[in-house]
């Protein structure tokens, strides 16, 4: 029985994913570092840190892992304070409101740094749907391990066998399957096809993830 929603943020609360591929791409090229879309595809649903860690230990750089990693931070606050508008995902606002209705506890798990999950809720009204919001970096271990949902579990107080978790990235279908959580992938339009084919289901619109609770 489903007893919480647990939703990733970037690519399925808001079309934010797109940005971050841009913010990132320009990483490459101020750094000279030279990357294939289909690498740079892989680590979609990764956090940033673990990122850089894993390029470095396939590229040669001159800039290290910590300092690539604050480049990021503080661009993507940037990006996100100075963008008009951060595209809310269709029907979203909608069900989100009807979940609240149903009582329904609900959180954020993202592998994005706290203070931009922070400043993206808050910029697109989203915040006071969410009762939890946490970050990979605060629970240790980035998708696709499963501690960033566990972490949101046990601060909703609900047993993660009760948790549905909404995802689009492989890693992050991967961390709650392997957090023993049912998972409902959202394959937006916008982004890359990602390999969903571990998700218990997968929806194109909010309309239909309605009709599984």
């Amino acid at each position: 029985m489903i007893k919480a929603i647990i939703f990733d943020m970037d690519g399925v609360l808001v079309d934010s994913e797109p940005f971050h591929v841009e913010i990132e791409k320009q990483q490459f090229l101020l750094n000279q570092i030279s990357i294939s879309d289909e690498e740079h595809h892989r680590y979609m649903g990764v956090a940033s840190d673990v990122m850089w860690r894993q390029i470095a230990e396939r590229h040669s750089m001159n800039v290290s892992v910590e300092e690539l990693t604050e480049q990021n931070r503080v661009e993507s606050i940037r990006f996100f304070t100075e963008l008009n508008e951060i595209p809310v995902m269709p029907g979203l606002v909608d069900l989100l409101e009807k979940l609240k209705q149903k009582n329904y506890p609900m959180a954020v798990a993202s592998s994005s740094f706290l203070e931009i999950i922070e400043l993206i809720l808050q910029r697109t009204g989203l915040r006071k749907y969410f009762q939890v919001v946490v970050s990979s970096q605060e629970a240790g271990k980035s998708k696709p391990e499963p501690d960033v949902f566990l972490l949101a579990a046990r601060k909703l107080k609900i047993q993660p066998q009760d948790c549905l978790v909404i995802e689009d990235s492989k890693n992050g279908i991967k961390a709650a399957k392997a957090a023993g959580m049912r998972c409902v992938a959202f394959q937006s339009p916008d982004v890359n096809p990602q390999n969903q084919k571990q998700a218990d289901e997968v929806i194109k619109s909010y309309s239909q993830l309605e009709r599984l609770l």
